[in-house]
């Protein structure tokens, strides 16, 4: 059997479907970032900075871009309705232990939660991956505790692997990473 080819994004990335459209962050958005990640719930749940200013959001503009530009390895797209107004963001990651699979993370800014944003935005970027790019696997990585992350893997179709979990230390606290499949790879059922 031929081995499988490592994933290379390219070098744009813009999708619709489900009445959203996701698209790259433009130097316009740096209010939108601030509205979307200056909150507790993104500051509990992601690596970003907190508080999340127009310093901040500018830095992590730039780390976007220079993260397209450094060997294609990650895609951050803004989630938006009308492809103007960013309501969150959808991230599309080379995962660093196969470069055969991705990696998928989102998040919701605070005013656009319970419109089922990130199902649709991590749905239309799952089909994306396993159709376009070839993924061999699309995983999520989720802390335990995050519920509303969890609620969005079930919904997608994602299942809890056995893989094992992922220590990392985020603003100083470990955390625990659990692996969730799209394709029932290594996966084990969780009934409610």
């Amino acid at each position: 059997m031929p081995r499988q080819r490592e994933i290379v994004l390219p070098s744009s990335i813009r999708l619709s479907g489900d009445g959203i459209l996701l698209r790259e962050w433009a130097e316009t958005d740096l209010p939108a970032l601030v509205e979307l990640y200056d909150d507790p719930e993104m500051d509990r749940w992601t690596p970003v900075p907190s508080p999340f200013d127009s310093t901040a959001a500018g830095k992590y503009l730039a780390r976007a871009h220079e993260g397209r530009e450094d060997g294609r390895k990650t895609a951050q797209l803004a989630i938006t309705t009308d492809g103007e107004q960013p309501r969150g963001e959808v991230l599309l990651c080379r995962c660093e232990f196969d470069a055969r699979d991705v990696e998928l993370a989102y998040g919701v800014g605070s005013r656009h939660r319970r419109q089922g944003l990130a199902s649709r935005a991590v749905t239309l970027v799952a089909d994306y991956a396993r159709r376009q790019l070839g993924a061999r696997r699309v995983l999520l990585r989720i802390e335990a505790g995050n519920l509303r992350s969890v609620a969005v893997a079930r919904t997608t179709g994602f299942q809890l692997t056995d893989d094992k979990p992922i220590e990392r230390e985020a603003k100083g606290r470990q955390v625990t990473l659990l692996t969730w499949c799209h394709e029932n790879d290594g996966a084990v059922s969780l009934s409610p």
